[in-house]
């Protein structure tokens, strides 16, 4: 049996009816009815008879989980973060944890791209305006063909979205002491500092790790032109959210773009979000059709290897997976 842990609402938006139809010929579905995510103990009593749990990002897969349920196999995050599951404990049980590989990095570009653009130009301020009055004024905007972008991560999304900024005709700087940048890129790879101080719109984009954690603070707030702009579209945590606010009040920076954030489900926390010098979207970066249908797709096929005892692509712990094998203690 497979349980699916996603809420109706985030079942439809993740999965959809042809996702669902897939899983349902794998296997006997188990679904969650509740409009709120599963705890611990409603999941150890929907998965008492499953071999796998289909996690959205919300569930929580914690050591009484594995611990407590006997017949499980593998937890399947259908999406890249497992933060909030113990692989340690699902190893120590020998159950399987797998998640998505990212096919969102085009989507996110893409809304960066749109961030940036709205900040410059202010067309959202300005579309208000223009609904709340009949003379809204004008103002003159910024134009992104001459501006410096700052990405910090060259990962996916960071050479996506500087291969779209070096077409637009911006300068664009590089951080990423993990990675070295050829020459034929037209991307120049710079320090931190270098960037921080140089960038009309800096967006980071490195892993959410320990080491990252507020990797925009106060003081590097205070490094960048106080007419440059921040955009987070990658997690909320690399952002000091007061540290953030602080400079905003200061007018350190001219304003910021967010689609992350601290709030629940990574969203952007409402006193930023309602403020008039910060654009804030509810986490909707990977949220295109071709992004949802890549991770759900490979979900599916996922589930299928793992009912076959095969070890499928997105596995985090295989080598400490014995109840793949049919096994009931580690070898």
């Amino acid at each position: 049996m497979i349980l699916i842990t996603h809420t109706p609402a985030d079942r439809d938006l993740f999965l959809g009816s042809e996702i669902l139809s897939k899983l349902q010929l794998l296997g006997d579905v188990v679904l969650n009815e509740k409009q709120a995510p599963l705890s611990t103990d409603e999941l150890v009593d929907l998965a008492r008879n499953c071999a796998v749990i289909v996690a959205d990002s919300r569930t929580r897969g914690e050591r009484r989980l594995f611990e407590l349920s006997t017949n499980l196999v593998a937890f399947v995050r259908g999406h890249v973060d497992i933060r909030n599951v113990d692989v340690e404990a699902a190893s120590a049980s020998g159950v399987l944890v797998a998640r998505a590989s990212a096919g969102y990095g085009p989507a996110v570009a893409e809304l960066a791209l749109g961030l940036m653009i709205d900040l410059s130009r202010g067309i959202t301020s300005a579309a208000q305006r223009y609904r709340r009055e009949t003379e809204p004024g004008r103002e003159v905007g910024r134009q992104l063909s001459g501006s410096v972008l700052g990405v910090i991560g060259y990962g996916h999304i960071g050479r996506g979205l500087c291969g779209i900024a070096a077409a637009l005709g911006m300068r664009v700087l590089v951080f990423d002491p993990h990675v070295t940048i050829g020459p034929d890129a037209g991307i120049e790879q710079v320090a931190l500092e270098e960037l921080l101080i140089g960038a009309d719109f800096l967006v980071p984009l490195a892993p959410a790790m320990p080491e990252t954690t507020n990797l925009i603070d106060a003081k590097a707030l205070r490094r960048m032109k106080r007419t440059a702009f921040l955009i987070n579209v990658s997690r909320g945590e690399l952002v000091d959210e007061i540290a953030l606010e602080a400079a905003l009040d200061a007018g350190l920076i001219a304003g910021a773009a967010l689609d992350v954030g601290t709030a629940e489900n990574q969203m952007p926390p409402a006193r930023l979000a309602r403020r008039d010098d910060v654009i804030a979207t509810p986490h909707i970066g990977g949220l295109t059709a071709p992004a949802i249908w890549h991770q759900a797709a490979e979900t599916v096929e996922q589930v299928a290897d793992i009912l076959n005892g095969r070890l499928p692509p997105g596995a985090v712990n295989g080598s400490s997976a014995y109840r793949l094998s049919g096994g009931s203690r580690r070898p």
